[in-house]
């Protein structure tokens, strides 16, 4: 029985790519949409794209175009095409903004430009339009069954932004640039104040500024050092329990130590 039932599985298998080489070939743009449609429906999204591909410009303004053009972008999506799928997804809410599908192809539009964004440390430009993007669709449908969903992916988004530039700050930090980092830091706190990084984002202006103080030139040290005091009071303002408790206390201490030698 097993033997039968593995038999007719291969050859229904190899009628169907039959019929599917068969379609790719034949110049019936008909067969084409028909066979395509009917991969797509069967999951076969790679198979699809191929038949949609070669008759998308023709249905262009048939009657069926507004759902060849729907399965067509649904089928870059599916394979993770997510470049092709923001751009037929977008083509599809311009071209039908009337369809019962505009509002879900808006929104998977807007969300294949999030799968783009990459991991933090790399450049953020495919970060910043994935929010732009869902940002327009948040305001386009503001009672939209995807928009709680939305809501998310933008948060998720801005939050590796903000991380990105919080360890751009740091790295200043990291390369010993003490000036650089002492602005960066700066500007970070004040554009982000609720963030997250805050604590380590003080730490490391005063661990900026004492490097900083500690090795200036007599002349400009006096006034490196107050910053770097005024620092470590903003770090314990902050979080008076902060984990660079201990290494801040040991800073001032060298501050205080070091500025003596301007009160005499």
């Amino acid at each position: 029985m097993k033997k039968i039932v593995s038999l007719l599985l291969l050859i229904v298998l190899f009628t169907s790519c039959n019929e599917y080489q068969k379609a790719l070939k034949n110049e019936d743009i008909a067969v084409k949409y028909e066979m395509g449609t009917k991969l797509y429906e069967a999951g076969k999204y790679s198979k699809a794209i191929r038949l949609f591909e070669q008759v998308a410009t023709t249905y262009r303004g048939k009657p069926q175009a507004e759902k060849l053009f729907y399965m067509f972008s649904q089928s870059y999506y599916k394979t993770n095409q997510f470049y092709l799928a923001g751009y037929q997804f977008e083509s599809f809410t311009s071209s039908y903004p009337k369809s019962e599908k505009v509002e879900e192809a808006a929104f998977l539009g807007a969300k294949s430009y999030s799968k783009l964004s990459p991991v933090y440390s790399l450049d953020q430009t495919d970060t910043f339009k994935a929010i732009e993007k869902l940002q327009n669709f948040i305001d386009t449908y503001p009672n939209s069954s995807y928009l709680a969903e939305a809501n998310e992916l933008v948060k998720n988004l801005a939050q590796k932004i903000e991380k990105k530039v919080y360890e751009n700050a740091k790295g200043y930090n990291t390369i010993s640039d003490y000036k650089s980092a002492l602005v960066a830091l700066d500007n970070f706190i004040n554009d982000y104040p609720g963030t997250p990084y805050k604590e380590d984002a003080l730490y490391y202006k005063l661990d900026s500024a004492y490097k900083l103080g500690i090795n200036s030139v007599q002349d400009k040290m006096e006034e490196r050092l107050l910053v770097a005091k005024k620092a470590y009071s903003n770090l314990i303002k902050f979080k008076p329990d902060t984990k660079y408790k201990d290494k801040a206390d040991d800073m001032l201490a060298r501050v205080e130590q070091d500025l003596q030698k301007f009160t005499k």
